[in-house]
């Protein structure tokens, strides 16, 4: 039997590495929303992603980074995501009905991760919580720049409140609908958010 090429034992490998690497983050999202940064270990991240406490090092150096890689991931993935909207709008309107559609869409998808963030960002190092801040300043400027050539009313700072108040109301979503089952509840929960924050977007 023919040995199987170099190229293709390291992309296998590297495959499963990845693979390994982000079923440890999705348990790290469900494990701390559920008790909370201090209350998880390395242990139990491992355990819940089928490896052993140990094993996780060779993925990352510590919880710290772990938290770090999950909420620097969502917001360059957010802000990635949102840049991309704003690029395929025609208008003004379009790019703001695309973000909310964007913003609820990963409300409903990623409740986890939002707790984490709410209760968890000042866990954080104090490099990663500069990094991920900015990030999130990023994608709050590109909401209100488009808010800004929508309407011609206000300041800025008066539309970064509006876009702030927004992102309250969607973000609230994963503490008072967590556990939304049903594709039907899930459907109405998504009209009505995006109903509500173009309301408070045009208020």
């Amino acid at each position: 039997m023919e040995a199987q090429p170099t190229h293709d034992r390291v992309t296998d490998r590297s495959i499963a590495k990845a693979t390994r690497r982000a079923a440890l983050l999705d348990a790290a999202a469900e494990l701390f929303a559920d008790r909370g940064y201090n209350g998880v270990s390395i242990e139990d991240l491992g355990a819940a992603a089928g490896v052993s406490g140990p094993a996780v090092y060779r993925h990352f150096a510590g919880k710290p980074s772990v938290l770090a890689a999950l909420l620097t991931g969502v917001s360059e993935q957010l802000l990635g995501g949102a840049r991309a909207v704003a690029r395929s709008s025609s208008s003004p309107e379009e790019a703001l009905r695309g973000l909310i559609r964007f913003q609820v869409e990963f409300a409903l998808n990623h409740a986890d991760v939002i707790r984490v963030q709410d209760r968890d960002l000042g866990s954080l190092l104090p490099d990663d919580e500069s990094a991920v801040r900015s990030l999130q300043r990023s994608y709050v400027q590109l909401w209100v720049d488009e808010l800004v050539a929508y309407r011609s009313d206000g300041d800025r700072s008066l539309q970064r409140r509006r876009v702030h108040a927004v992102f309250g109301l969607i973000n609230s979503t994963p503490h008072t609908a967590h556990g939304t089952g049903s594709v039907h509840e899930r459907d109405l929960l998504r009209t009505l958010l995006e109903k509500m924050a173009w309301a408070a977007l045009t208020a």
